[in-house]
């Protein structure tokens, strides 16, 4: 009788894991299905874009956005809701303009957009000639003489040769975010850079800059498009050319704001499951790529898991996070507060990169548990969901690796993403429903399989 148990025991397992399989392709399905069929992400979108639009933290626009945030979360079926206090910056753009000449030339008028908390010109007009420098290396090796009274122009473009296009972002990030502070530093009286786009076109992108501690000056900071930035240094290999600044950026101090959070209590205990993106956006375009389509989806999972009755053993919470765009200080204060609480979270994941159609996602955790959600890749491969290599995870939820928390970001095809991002291009219209939809499926499945499981 031993024998014959041990023998048919491989059978019966194999029987059994087949079982458990089957029934989580059943599962994935009923997402899929619930999501596609009667999703509500793609009209509430709409709604907060729409009638919401660009949602700049600390404004009062963005203040809107937390109140229809508690009320999409309601309405999806969260058991609990409320609004967790955040400090944020206050920056606002003001007017602005920037135009140049050749020394014969006339004024000519350029698009252009402050970055993010950078200082302008106190709505003066600051004029001096423009210097050309490709990157850091040209930079560094000019003398102060040529630095000290001039106007430093970075024109480093975006890396085509990377396939995943957030790895020429983040190449290129560093002359959005330091130039001011290192021609600062040197005397240069403001920088403008290229923006950071994939695209040919002449649309500014915006995006945080940061002044260094030691920074004795504040000097203004704009981005151009691709191609006023390629016309511009074509230019100034022939020709000396002047520019003209007037900026009424500034940053005005800080002010109480909200992440939202909402929830669905866990069957078994309260350890959580956190699924989210950022509520605020930059005051250009409609904040619609950048990030509301993170938020819906996230509010999409939540409704769902309750509307198909999945009973969850873990609390599943949906976190609208204040501020990140410049400056963080959502994801850091939600961080600080689990740790005070104690609260116990299982996993975090964030949709910060676009409702294009989902392609993997990001894991940020120990070789165990990558490796345990690596084995569920063939539940995934139906919906298109392959890439399970790529360790990165969302800028919201970051501050929790230090505690632990095994970290997730869903990761869209990125061909098109930057083509708007931070830009007056980033509006609804550019949204697809079915991908947007789908990144909800992707995301709503896996917090299933993780809640099953861990």
């Amino acid at each position: 009788m031993k024998y014959s148990f041990i023998k048919i025991l491989p059978l019966f397992l194999g029987g059994f894991l087949f079982a458990q399989k089957d029934a989580d392709s059943i599962q994935f399905k009923n997402i899929s299905d619930e999501m596609l069929v009667n999703g509500t992400a793609y009209e509430n979108l709409r709604d907060l874009t729409q009638n919401i639009g660009h949602r700049l933290s600390g404004s009062a626009a963005y203040e809107k956005s937390v109140d229809w945030a508690v009320l999409k979360l309601k309405e999806a079926g969260a058991d609990k809701v409320w609004k967790e206090e955040v400090i944020v910056p206050v920056w606002e753009r003001g007017r602005e303009s920037l135009q140049i000449k050749d020394g014969n030339g006339k004024w000519k008028s350029l698009k252009m957009l402050s970055l993010g908390n950078s200082e302008g010109t106190k709505g003066k007009d600051v004029e001096a000639e423009i210097v050309f420098v490709k990157n850091k290396e040209d930079f560094d090796k000019l003398p102060d003489a040529a630095v000290k009274g001039k106007i430093i122009f970075f024109n480093y473009p975006f890396n085509q040769k990377f396939i995943m296009t957030g790895q020429a972002y983040g190449d290129a990030n560093i002359y959005r975010r330091a130039t001011a502070s290192w021609a600062g530093k040197r005397g240069a009286k403001a920088v403008i850079i290229r923006s950071l786009s994939s695209a040919f076109d002449d649309v500014p992108h915006t995006g945080m800059m940061r002044y260094a501690e030691d920074d004795q000056v504040k000097i203004p900071a704009v981005a151009i498009g691709p191609k006023s930035a390629d016309e511009l240094e074509k230019t100034l290999k022939t020709q000396k050319v002047f520019a003209k600044l007037n900026s009424n950026a500034t940053m005005k101090g800080e002010k109480l704001s909200h992440s939202v959070i909402g929830e669905i209590t866990g069957n078994k205990d309260k350890s959580v499951i956190v699924v989210g993106g950022h509520l605020d956006s930059w005051d250009v375009g409609d904040g619609a790529q950048d990030d509301g389509a993170g938020i819906v989806q996230s509010i999409e999972v939540l409704r769902t898991f309750k509307k198909l009755g999945i009973k969850n053993n873990h609390t599943i919470r949906v976190v609208c996070f204040a501020n990140e765009e410049n400056g963080v200080k959502g994801g850091n204060q939600y961080a600080e507060n689990i740790k005070k609480n104690n609260e116990k979270h299982l996993f975090a994941i964030e949709s910060d990169g676009g409702g294009f159609t989902p392609r993997g996602i990001g894991l940020v955790m120990s070789p165990e548990k990558r490796q345990q959600i690596q084995s569920w890749r063939t539940l995934f491969l139906p919906y298109g969901v392959y890439n399970f290599e790529i360790q990165y995870a969302g800028t919201d939820i970051e501050p929790m690796e230090p505690l632990g928390v095994p970290l997730a970001e869903l990761i869209p095809d990125s061909q098109r993403y930057f083509d708007i991002h931070h830009s007056e291009e980033d509006t609804f219209d550019k949204v697809n429903r079915r991908e947007l939809l789908l990144g909800a499926v992707a995301m709503g499945q896996l917090i299933y399989m993780v809640d099953k499981n861990w």
